[in-house]
């Protein structure tokens, strides 16, 4: 067996992990070294994947059935945070963290310069999607899900899962795949809702997120605003003051005033670009103590705490109590609950589909407000002298 990836050893089933993942993995694969049309050829959200790697995590995610461009994102995501130099203490290399063993096996070129190189973005996502359909290959005659089956190979080696019969017994293993999954459909462009209406995201939502997206893995500092003098670092409201300033919103600079700035959806109103909100007391705004913004999928981009860095995280806590929606152009196509608590209007998701997909399509990669939206506006006054809030 050819050992490729090391680090957290432990991962609470029911909670979703990032950093690097154990791996045993064993098994060969004579792949094609082109991506045929799969049948879940999910299209990816925007804000949510670097833009030089979209096209790519696109292209290779369709390389066999069982993939798909928005579990091969979660996969990296969770593997490196899109990081083609990363290192581990285990001498996993690169943005898909191979080990140079199961590199000489599954390394491929992926850019058609005649190279295979661990350091490359275009190699590394090709080999890893090239790897996981080896593993594909392996369990294919498992029974049960075959995307859930290759993940549980992923992280336990195929022998376990053809021994188990399907996912295996493991915590670590199963926890695993939902993670993954999970995480995929954060990185899912949304479908259509409705009478075939995309559901769309507004313009500056779609660069806040973009912003916000290009601070993923930068470590969290109390107070911290992005300063030089604070080596770009952020705490949660510094982040999300940071990430609509760059659109034109002016945003309070504690995360307990950000909860005034603008229109209250539901959860089940939730759109990309929201504000998700954590509090100590769900009856008392006041209490807030936390705030990311929503990317879609149940998921926010957020700088959590001390010793984490910012990262995705799912918003279903227990202590969440609620959104704003601070975007002009969102709060103006804010959905309208009816008396029967039917929803009408927005383009957003109706019934009890809350959070459906992140960013449309149509608004890929906007890291500034398109032509014709207003420019910087105060929604809220900030609460003088007082400190940033603690998450």
């Amino acid at each position: 067996m050819v050992l490729r990836k090391a680090g957290a050893a432990a991962a609470a089933a029911a909670v979703v992990t990032f950093g690097f993942v154990g791996l045993v993995s064993v098994g060969t694969f004579a792949a094609s070294g082109a991506p045929q049309q799969a049948a879940n050829n999910l299209g990816l959200s925007s804000g949510t994947v670097p833009a030089a790697y979209q096209p790519l995590i696109q292209k290779w995610g369709v390389l066999c059935p069982e993939i798909s461009p928005p579990m091969l994102a979660a996969q990296l995501y969770q593997e490196s945070g899109f990081d083609p130099s990363a290192r581990s203490p285990a001498k996993a290399y690169g943005m898909a963290q191979f080990l140079e063993a199961t590199w000489a096996t599954y390394g491929t070129d992926g850019n058609g310069d005649g190279k295979r190189d661990i350091w490359d973005a275009s190699d590394a996502i090709a080999s890893a999607a090239t790897y996981d359909c080896a593993l594909a290959n392996d369990v294919s005659k498992v029974p049960g899900d075959r995307q859930a089956n290759m993940l549980a190979a992923y992280n336990a080696g195929p022998y376990a899962v053809i021994r188990a019969g399907g996912i295996p017994a493991y915590r670590e293993t199963q926890g695993y795949v939902r993670s993954i999954q999970a995480l995929a459909r954060s990185f899912t462009a949304p479908a259509a809702s409705g009478a075939g209406a995309a559901i769309s995201v507004s313009h500056q939502a779609a660069g806040a997120i973009y912003y916000a997206q290009t601070k993923l893995g930068t470590p969290y500092l109390w107070g911290g605003e992005g300063l030089p003098s604070q080596n770009g670092r952020f705490d949660c409201s510094g982040l999300t003051q940071a990430a609509f300033e760059s659109v034109g919103i002016k945003l309070p600079r504690v995360a307990n005033d950000q909860w005034y700035a603008g229109e209250h959806p539901s959860r089940d109103q939730l759109r990309p670009g929201d504000l998700v909100f954590f509090a100590n007391d769900l009856n008392d705004p006041r209490s807030i103590h936390h705030v990311g913004i929503y990317v879609g999928g149940g998921y926010m981009i957020d700088a959590p705490h001390t010793g984490a860095v910012i990262r995705y995280d799912r918003i279903d806590q227990r202590d969440y109590i609620g959104a704003t929606r601070i975007t002009q152009d969102g709060a103006e196509a804010l959905p309208v609950r009816a008396a029967d608590g039917s929803i009408t209007g927005g383009g957003g998701p109706s019934g009890g589909n809350p959070g459906a997909g992140a960013a449309s399509p149509a608004a890929q990669a906007l890291a500034a407000p398109a032509p014709g939206l207003p420019g910087p506006a105060a929604v809220s006054p900030a609460t003088a002298g007082q400190s940033p809030a603690k998450s």
